[in-house]
């Protein structure tokens, strides 16, 4: 990726937005510390701690605001650098930036965190029956500090340009997530954390072995009068363009550079998560509560494809042109295999975790194309599906909370009982199979563009998985709303302000960007036409 820096001085709006959420966890600790020393009681710590995640996640949000009316979106290189040595010994440097792949993911994950701190709020008028937000009845201010670390580690991912400390704020977002599905999860949460955590750790490893061959074969630089390396993410690339890395030694006998690319795109495809490294995802969203199945659809999905994009793409060129018919097989395979799942489910939050490895799919094939329309379309799915699948796991939430069960077949006639939610549910039902006008159909459509002259006969089989797409939700839209209604659920109320606060500005930005996505693509495309270069 050509880039370079473009602002000398050093903007510390990027350090606030990412370390911001970590003081709130640290002020959270503070409130446990008064509550043990009496001088709180348990509710008003509880609260206490609710309104401080509330104000931190809301406070970067109006910054993450504040950068994109600052980005120059006809400047591709990096902006908004903060720029200092961190380990001077191994040329470790505490560097952030962002360009126009990082800023939309960086704007997504203050949009989507607000949002679940948001979901994790009792309904504040009263705990009545409307609240079914156990998980965060105990254990509170536990609760909101790991939200608030993992925040600080996904921001952390998205805007760090030294793979040393790419490495450390992706390790950091593993920790939360792992205990806020352990602890605050479902029947099955042990299983599903400890799933989610090992096979993360282990994409981790090889990711971390990788990194450490691209250290010690990149690019060397005077510090201090001694020649070292360095984890520069930006000069990495240059040497990785310039074939450096190609004059390697051999690993076992085989390329480095195919090796080192093989195993970071292991690491990252488990993020995404890709056939066949999949599995962990439906259990943990099954177990996870509402606001952490949020999150993971809505931002730590998209770290893989990131990744791939950030560094695999950057730094490997000539790997990744070598591996292009591989990703674009595993996504289609992605796309179409996890279609069919989708229509075999029962469970409402199970579908739609299945319709998410489907839906990232896209993104593998469009950017696999090596064209502009393709890896516009793949980054800009990340941004779409950010804001339907958050949508639709609260939608989710909103009926577990009152039923009790996600049951698909369970339900029936509800429209008629509660119309507003059936209006939500459409919506986000409609934007996800990608009905024109959403936002949901110009990513697909701009991948299938993409992709099409490259990989014909895969982009039409994954087309046509547009339909099974329809038929697992106009299926599922069929037994829950329409039809007679369950006289189990006469009684059963539509939704209440806090959940229209979740879900009515998720429902206005699809709207939106499904007639002017021109507002995202216009901040990725500079930046993204730099990194395919390399590779036509």
């Amino acid at each position: 990726m050509n880039l370079q820096i473009d602002h000398p001085t050093t903007s510390m709006l990027l350090t606030w937005m990412t370390f911001l959420p970590l003081f709130g966890a640290v002020a959270v600790l503070g409130v446990v510390g008064l509550k043990a020393m009496g001088v709180l009681t348990r509710e008003a710590a509880d609260q206490a701690a609710r309104v401080i995640a509330l104000v931190a996640s809301f406070v970067v949000l109006v910054l993450a605001f504040f950068l994109w009316r600052a980005f120059d979106p006809q400047n591709p290189n990096v902006q908004f650098v903060h720029h200092g040595n961190w380990i001077p010994a191994y040329n470790i440097q505490y560097f952030l930036g962002v360009d126009g792949l990082s800023i939309t993911l960086v704007m997504l994950t203050a949009l989507v965190s607000f949002i679940a701190t948001i979901a994790s709020m009792p309904w504040w008028p009263g705990n009545t029956h409307l609240d079914g937000h156990h998980f965060t009845q105990h254990g509170v201010a536990g609760y909101m500090a790991m939200l608030l670390i993992l925040q600080t580690g996904m921001t952390g991912v998205f805007c760090s340009l030294d793979m040393f400390l790419f490495y450390v704020f992706w390790e950091v977002m593993l920790l939360p997530m792992y205990f806020l599905i352990g602890i605050w999860g479902g029947a099955r949460k042990e299983y599903a954390a400890i799933k989610f955590f090992l096979y993360t750790l282990a994409g981790s490893v090889l990711m971390l072995l990788a990194i450490i061959g691209l250290y010690y074969n990149g690019p060397q630089e005077i510090l201090d009068g001694r020649l070292v390396h360095t984890f520069n993410i930006l000069k990495m690339a240059q040497w990785g363009r310039a074939g450096g890395y190609g004059a390697a030694p051999l690993v076992m006998g085989l390329s480095f550079i195919r090796v080192a690319w093989v195993a970071l795109f292991i690491g990252f495809a488990i993020k995404i998560p890709m056939f066949p490294f999949h599995t962990w995802l439906p259990d943990a969203h099954v177990e996870a509560p509402t606001p952490i199945s949020v999150i993971l659809a809505g931002v730590l999905l998209k770290m893989g494809i990131y990744g791939i994009l950030r560094i695999n793409f950057a730094i490997l060129p000539e790997a990744t042109k070598w591996a292009a018919g591989a990703m674009a097989v595993f996504g289609t395979i992605n796309i179409v295999y996890a279609a069919f799942v989708c229509l075999a489910q029962k469970d409402l939050k199970r579908m739609i975790a299945y319709s998410s490895v489907s839906h990232m799919g896209f993104c593998l094939l469009g950017m696999s194309a090596f064209t502009q329309q393709g890896i516009d379309g793949a980054v800009l799915n990340m941004w779409t599906h950010g804001l339907i699948s958050p949508m639709l796991f609260l939608i989710v939430g909103v009926i577990y909370d009152r039923a009790h069960h996600r049951n698909i077949e369970g339900f029936g006639g509800l429209a008629q009982q509660v119309p507003e939610y059936a209006g939500l549910l459409g919506l986000a039902f409609f934007a996800s199979l990608g009905l024109p006008g959403l936002c949901g159909f110009i990513s697909e459509f701009t991948v299938f563009l993409g992709a099409f002259p490259q990989w014909q006969t895969l982009t039409i089989i994954s087309a046509t998985s547009v339909i099974l797409t329809a038929a697992y939700y106009l299926w599922a839209m069929q037994r829950m709303m329409l039809g007679k209604l369950n006289p189990k659920y006469a009684d059963m109320p539509d939704v209440n302000w806090r959940e229209r606060l979740t879900l009515y500005p998720l429902a206005a930005l699809i709207i939106v960007f499904g007639f002017y996505p021109k507002a995202i693509i216009d901040l990725i495309e500079g930046s993204l036409r730099n990194l395919i270069l390399p590779l036509q």
